[in-house]
C-alpha cells in the first residue's frame, strides 16, 4: 500500500459523493499504524477504531504532530470497563447504545474534567446481533441522556443490515434522518450528525442526510 494508492482512492470517493460533503472517518482498525499516517498524508484528519486498547497503542505511538491534528472516533461497542480509556484517547464515541453506558461516560468525562462529544447509536431494523438503541428506547431515554453533564450529544450513528437492497438501505438510512429531524423538533436543538455508511453502502447513506461517513476497505484495498 501506498500514500499514492489511498489518495487515489479517496479521490475516487469524493467523486461519488458530490455533491454530498460529508465528514469522512477512516477506518483504521483493521489496519496497522502506516495506515494512519499514509491516511494522513493523504488529506484525512479523521480516524475510526474499535478496540480500545489497539487503537490507544496506535495513538500513543503517533507523531505528535498527527496526534493534535487529528480527531480520533470511537466506533465499536463500548464496555463499560474500557470507558475511563476510551474518554481519555477519544475525540468522540459514535456508539452510545443504552443509558448505562452513557451515564458511565459522562462519569467518566466529568472526572477528567472534560465534555465528551458522543453518537447515540440507534439499531433501527432492531437486528438481534447489532447494538444500539430501538426507536422506542431512544425516545424513552433521551430526555434523561441529554441532562447529564460533560456529555455532548452531537447526532446519531446506526448501520444498516448486511446485504440490504437500495430500497431496505433508503429505509434505513431514511428513518434515521427523520428520527434527528423528530428529536431536534421536539427538544428545540440542532444536532447536526448523522453517521451512516461504510464502503459498501455509503452512496445511499450520503443520498439520506449522512454527514459522516466510516470506510475503511474502500480507502485502504
Amino acid at each position: 500500500m501506498t500514500v499514492g494508492s489511498v489518495k487515489d482512492n479517496l479521490l475516487r470517493v469524493k467523486q461519488t459523493i458530490v455533491p454530498y460533503k460529508p465528514n469522512i472517518i477512516a477506518v483504521t482498525k483493521y489496519y496497522g499504524l502506516d495506515a494512519i499516517l499514509e491516511a494522513y498524508d493523504a488529506g484525512l484528519r479523521d480516524f475510526g477504531e474499535s478496540r480500545a486498547n489497539d487503537a490507544i497503542k496506535k495513538i500513543e505511538e503517533l507523531p505528535e504532530e498527527i496526534r493534535n491534528n487529528s480527531k480520533f472516533h470511537f466506533i465499536g461497542h463500548l464496555q463499560t470497563n474500557k470507558v475511563d480509556k476510551v474518554v481519555k484517547y477519544f475525540d468522540y464515541i459514535q456508539s452510545v447504545d443504552s443509558l448505562k453506558l452513557a451515564k458511565c461516560i459522562s462519569e467518566s468525562a466529568n472526572r477528567l474534567n472534560k465534555v465528551q462529544k458522543v453518537l447515540l447509536q440507534i439499531n433501527i431494523s432492531e437486528e438481534v446481533q447489532k447494538f444500539g438503541f430501538s426507536k422506542r428506547e431512544l425516545y424513552e431515554n433521551f430526555d434523561e441522556i441529554k441532562k447529564l453533564p460533560s456529555l455532548e450529544i452531537c447526532g446519531f450513528m446506526c448501520m444498516a443490515p448486511l446485504g440490504a437492497t437500495d430500497e431496505e438501505l433508503d429505509k434505513v438510512f431514511s428513518e434515521a434522518l427523520q428520527i434527528k429531524t423528530e428529536l431536534n423538533k421536539q427538544y428545540t436543538l440542532n444536532l447536526q450528525e448523522l453517521s451512516m455508511g461504510m464502503s459498501d453502502d455509503y452512496l445511499r447513506a450520503v443520498a439520506n442526510g449522512a454527514t459522516m461517513i466510516r470506510l475503511g476497505r474502500i480507502l485502504f484495498k
